[in-house]
């Protein structure tokens, strides 16, 4: 059966009053306990935190005032400092979504305490020069220091600035454009599902997703519309594109903005990682890879599902070996592209569907924002990155072929069996026996069959009779319903279905119960449109 705790397979179910199915039942691992967080501490803040985590993009130096790296570098180290903070991050994730949520509000406050102090620096400094950070030179030694300019409110810094005027990222060596800066500045925006996926843990999360992502994403839009603002007025184009950890430099107190990065990255991080985890456990609870995810099933006495969160820490840590966070930026963008896509797929569908069970209350929802959202994320995956895409969906396609050939659990129900049935409903009111003509004619036949295991040639035979038109495949069962507890001829239609599919003919089937053979015909011509 589908968990729905699984955001990305299973949309939440409603009641016939609204309420919302919660995830793991109201006696599940954990019970009632896991159930507390409210919408500030489980969506807004991780929602929040998550959209801030472009800042993980910002190449900090760990250098001191004379140019002396307080911190050794180069690869190894580099991956050395991720895999700790790695082990930090899954550390607090393994202990629990409680643990979690007070970290995530101990970032938060540092973050919003190191943007106020960014802000209130834009106004508070005076005009002032800004040392860049050194760069090799090419036979290894360093160049000279250069300088960025810091004008303070300037409409002629910001007249400068207006142009695209791409240039050579100074991390990778690769000349930027529309397509990779907007892979890199998407990753600060993709934090939208973060509440979704602590769903397992809210309170009511029928009212508190969407009203805590709202909130988070119009915060977050103010917040960054302010910083390129300001940071467009004030700095000129050479300190904003040699020195991506510009604030320190303008900041009334710099180991602030470290801090408020650091903390903003290890919250995105969490965040990240506790979604994955719970996506990840609800795909094992499935059942739809077997073995392969197995480990993620494993759940502590709480219900929080550690085996999971070490599975989902162990993909990352395969991750941190590519080393270049902005040459993985287009790759992760066009991952994510593919996730909101298949997102607005399933809205889209399940509105042609015209599903009872899908109501959604934002009032802006129809299906062509679904279409518009899945060709926008299609389009610009496209743009961003053509091959990985088209590997992207190639993958997400063997994948759909792997589950389809497998079989899902058939409780989940196939949204395509909904849009043929309305798509079917709608052409059959088309249909006017009025407009019939003997030039289209089709033939219609109905066979009785009593004993279907020596029916399979008159099966056959029937069906190349048929010659395009209507096939209709009927049984009668002797006897009468009044005296009779139960309907003896449902439980026989799944074994009449099995027979055509065996017999591979292209027929519907019709079954009734009456006291003799000859009603039994009668009904079957009545109730077959014959």
């Amino acid at each position: 059966m589908a968990s729905e705790s699984s955001p990305l397979l299973a949309y939440r179910l409603l009641g016939e009053e609204g309420t919302t199915f919660l995830p793991y039942g109201i006696g599940g691992p954990g019970g009632g306990a896991l159930r507390k967080l409210s919408t500030f501490l489980g969506v807004v803040v991780p929602t929040v935190l998550s959209m801030f985590s472009i800042v993980v993009f910002m190449r900090i130096e760990t250098t001191g005032p004379a140019g002396i790296r307080l911190l050794p570098q180069g690869y190894g180290w580099n991956l050395l400092y991720g895999t700790i903070l790695l082990g930090l991050v899954g550390g607090v994730c393994t202990l629990g979504a409680g643990l979690y949520a007070q970290a995530s509000f101990l970032t938060f406050l540092l973050v919003s305490a190191s943007l106020a102090l960014v802000l209130i620096s834009f106004m508070a400094v005076e005009p002032r020069d800004v040392t860049l950070p050194l760069r090799p030179g090419t036979n290894g030694s360093s160049t000279l220091p250069q300088l960025g300019h810091f004008t303070g409110f300037n409409s002629s810094t910001l007249k400068s600035n207006l142009g695209a005027g791409y240039s050579q990222d100074y991390t990778t060596g690769v000349t930027m454009s529309f397509a990779s800066v907007f892979a890199i500045l998407f990753n600060g925006c993709t934090g939208i599902m973060a509440g979704a996926n602590m769903s397992g843990e809210l309170k009511n999360p029928s009212r508190a997703i969407p009203l805590g992502t709202i909130i988070a994403v119009v915060y977050t839009f103010f917040v960054y519309a302010l910083l390129f603002f300001f940071s467009s007025f004030t700095c000129d184009r050479t300190l904003l594109r040699e020195d991506y950890g510009f604030f320190r430099g303008i900041s009334l107190w710099p180991p602030m903005v470290l801090i408020g990065i650091y903390a903003a990255s290890l919250s995105a991080s969490m965040s990240s990682l506790i979604g994955a985890s719970r996506i990840l456990h609800a795909l094992a609870q499935d059942d739809l890879f077997g073995l392969i995810l197995a480990p993620a099933k494993i759940v502590s006495q709480g219900g929080n599902p550690w085996g999971a969160v070490l599975y989902s820490w162990c993909l990352v840590q395969v991750m941190l070996l590519v080393g270049k966070l902005n040459t993985l930026a287009a790759v992760v963008t066009v991952f994510y592209l593919v996730a909101y896509a298949a997102v607005d797929l399933s809205c889209l569908s399940l509105e042609w569907a015209s599903a009872p069970n899908f109501r959604p209350t934002f009032n802006l929802f129809s299906w062509h924002t679904c279409l518009l959202g899945m060709a926008s994320c299609l389009l610009m995956m496209f743009l961003i990155s053509p091959g990985a895409a088209g590997g992207s969906l190639l993958l997400m396609g063997l994948l759909s072929a792997l589950l389809t050939a497998r079989g899902g659990p058939s409780s989940w129900g196939y949204v395509s069996q909904a849009l043929l049935f309305h798509q079917v409903r709608k052409y059959l009111l088309r249909l006017d026996v009025r407009k019939d003509h003997v030039k289209f004619w089709r033939p219609q036949l109905l066979l009785l069959v009593g004993n279907p295991r020596g029916a399979l040639p008159l099966l056959r035979l029937a069906n190349q009779l048929k010659k395009g038109g209507l096939y209709v495949l009927g049984h009668v069962s002797l006897g009468d319903l009044d005296s009779l507890p139960l309907d003896p001829v449902q439980p026989q239609y799944g074994a009449w279905l099995s027979l055509i599919d065996r017999a591979q003919v292209k027929a519907f089937v019709d079954l009734t119960l009456s006291p003799s053979v000859r009603q039994g015909a009668q009904h079957l011509l009545h109730i077959s449109g014959l």
